[in-house]
C-alpha cells in the first residue's frame, strides 16, 4: 500500500509537468508482487531529469531536449529557433530568412503541450525482443485505434481492409510498388503520377533501380496507351495533392492499371471530406495528422490479401518491422486524440490552417505579380457543411514572363520555397510550406508582405 501511494503521488506530480521533451507512462511497469522500491526510484530519477531540462530558459526562442546538444559538463543546452542564437537564444541574427521549404508540421506543437495523457515512461527493459506475442511485428491494440481514428474522422473505410505498418508512409511507397509489380505478369511495369506530383515517387523508384519497374513520368502521357497488354501501369494518386491541395482522381483506367492512393493529407485539418475513401490501396501517416513526423510512422489500408502480405514481407525484409518504441508512442498519441470523441485535434488544426490561409490570400491580393492555387469549396461530412480547403502548402506562380525562376525571385526576398521542378513542372511555380510553427509562418507572412509591397510599387512606376 505504501508503494502504491508513493507511486500514485509521483504520477500526479509528473502529470502536472509540461512534458514536451520526454514521454511519461506511470505505474504500468511496477511489480507490486515483488514490492521492489527500486522500481519507484528509477521513475523519480527520470522525473528529476525531465524537470531539470524543462527549467532551462531559452528566452522563448528555443528549447532544450534530453537527446539534444550538451555543454562540456554533459548538461542539455538550448537549441535555438531560426533567426536566434546565443546560449539562451536571446540574440537576433541578421539577415533572417523565412524558410518555407520543409514540410515539418510544427504547427501542431501547441496542441501537445497541454496533452500530458499522451505521455509514457519507458523502462530500459521494455520489449527488448523483435516481436510481440505470437511472433507479430505489429501491435494489435494500435491497429484497433487506427480503425477507430478513421471511423471518427470519416475519411476512410477500414472494414474488410488489411493494415500494414511502415516507417512513415515513405517506406510504404516502395513497399506498395514492389507488391503490385511483383503481382504483375507483365515484363514492363511503369510507375507514373500526374503533374505536379510528389517528387519522392520518382526519386525513390529510380534509387532502388528495380528490374521489375521504372518511373515513367506524367500519367496523362499514358492515358490512351493503357489498353496495351505489353505493360502494367502503377499510378500514384495524391489526394489531397502535394503541392497544390487538389483532391485528385486517377488518370489511368483499365485492367492493366494498378493505383496507389497517397491519402496522407486526407484529414479534416486540410481538406473537406466529401466521403470516406475506399480505394484498394491507401497510404496514411502520423506526421501530417498529429505533427509527430520524427516518430516515423505510417500505415497502409490494403484490400487484397496477397498485396497486403507482400507489403508486410517488404517491410520485414527491409527493417524487420516498425520500432516497438514507436508503436507504443503512437498508441498513446492516438488514445489522446480519440479521447472525448476525437474532434478536438481536427478542429484545433483546421482553425490554425484556416486563419493562415485567410491572411495569405489577403497578402497575395496586393500584387498581380504572383498568384495562389484555387481549390474549390466542398461539402465536408466531418463538419456537415460546405467549407473551403486549407491545404498544407501554398502553390505559388510567378505571373511575369521575366520571373521564369520563381524560386530565385522569392529567395531574393529572403523567402525559401521549393522549386516547381521538384514536382515535375516548370520553375515558374514554387511551393511554400504553411505547416511550420507560428513564428515561422509570421516571418513568412512578413517577408511576403514586403515583397508584395515592392511588387506593387514597381507596377505603379511601370504604369
Amino acid at each position: 500500500m505504501k508503494l502504491f501511494m508513493a507511486t500514485h503521488h509521483l504520477c500526479l506530480t509528473l502529470y502536472s509537468i509540461s512534458l514536451i521533451n520526454v514521454v511519461l507512462f506511470c505505474g504500468l511497469f511496477i511489480n507490486y508482487e515483488r514490492g521492489d522500491v527500486s522500481n519507484v526510484q528509477w521513475i523519480e530519477k527520470v522525473a528529476k531529469e525531465v524537470g531539470e531540462v524543462e527549467s532551462i530558459s531559452c528566452s522563448g526562442h528555443g528549447k532544450a531536449f534530453l537527446d539534444g546538444f550538451v555543454d562540456r559538463d554533459g548538461k542539455p543546452v538550448c537549441e535555438c529557433y531560426a533567426c536566434f542564437a546565443g546560449p539562451d537564444c536571446s540574440l537576433s541574427t541578421h539577415p533572417c530568412v523565412a524558410d518555407a521549404d520543409s514540410g515539418n508540421p510544427m504547427f501542431m506543437e501547441p496542441f501537445w503541450t497541454s496533452k500530458e495523457i499522451s505521455g509514457m515512461l519507458v523502462p530500459g527493459w521494455h520489449r527488448m525482443g523483435y516481436t510481440y506475442p505470437n511472433e507479430l511485428a505489429m501491435s494489435l491494440e494500435l491497429e484497433k485505434y487506427i480503425r477507430k481514428l478513421h471511423e471518427l474522422a470519416g475519411n476512410a473505410i477500414t472494414e474488410g481492409m488489411h493494415i500494414v505498418f511502415g516507417t512513415g508512409s515513405t517506406q510504404l511507397f516502395n513497399a506498395a510498388v514492389h507488391a503490385l509489380s511483383s503481382s504483375s505478369h507483365s515484363k514492363s511495369v511503369l510507375v507514373v503520377a500526374s503533374i505536379p506530383y510528389y517528387l519522392l515517387y520518382k526519386e525513390q523508384t529510380d534509387f532502388f533501380q528495380s528490374r521489375l519497374y521504372n518511373f515513367s513520368g506524367d500519367a496523362t502521357l499514358w492515358k490512351n496507351k493503357t489498353q496495351s497488354a505489353k505493360a502494367t501501369y502503377i499510378e500514384f494518386v495524391t489526394s489531397p495533392n502535394n503541392p497544390d491541395g487538389e483532391l485528385k482522381e486517377a488518370i489511368l483506367e483499365g485492367p492493366s492499371v494498378k493505383t496507389i492512393y497517397d491519402r496522407v493529407y486526407y484529414w479534416p485539418l486540410y481538406t473537406p471530406i466529401p466521403a470516406p475513401a475506399s480505394e484498394d490501396l491507401m497510404l496514411f501517416s502520423i506526421s501530417k495528422l498529429t505533427g509527430h513526423a520524427g516518430s516515423r510512422f505510417g500505415w497502409a489500408l490494403v484490400r487484397d490479401n496477397v498485396v497486403h502480405q507482400k507489403m508486410i514481407d517488404y517491410v520485414m525484409y527491409n527493417t524487420l518491422g516498425v520500432s516497438q518504441d514507436t508503436q507504443l508512442r503512437i498508441l498513446k498519441i492516438l488514445k489522446a486524440v480519440i479521447e472525448g470523441g476525437g474532434r478536438e485535434i481536427f478542429e484545433f488544426g483546421q482553425k490554425i490552417m484556416e486563419e493562415r490561409w485567410k491572411k495569405l490570400k489577403v497578402t497575395f491580393s496586393a500584387s498581380s505579380r504572383f498568384s495562389l492555387q484555387h481549390v474549390p469549396s466542398r461539402f465536408c461530412t466531418f463538419y456537415q457543411r460546405v467549407r473551403e480547403p486549407s491545404p498544407a502548402y501554398a502553390w505559388v506562380k510567378c505571373e511575369r514572363e521575366e520571373d521564369s525562376d520563381c524560386y530565385e525571385v522569392l529567395k531574393a526576398a529572403d523567402i525559401l520555397g521549393r522549386k516547381g521542378q521538384s514536382y515535375g513542372t516548370e520553375n515558374q511555380y514554387v511551393r511554400l510550406s504553411l505547416i511550420k510553427s507560428q513564428r515561422d509562418f509570421d516571418l513568412l507572412l512578413q517577408k511576403l508582405e514586403m515583397l508584395m509591397s515592392i511588387s506593387k510599387d514597381e507596377a505603379i512606376i511601370k504604369g
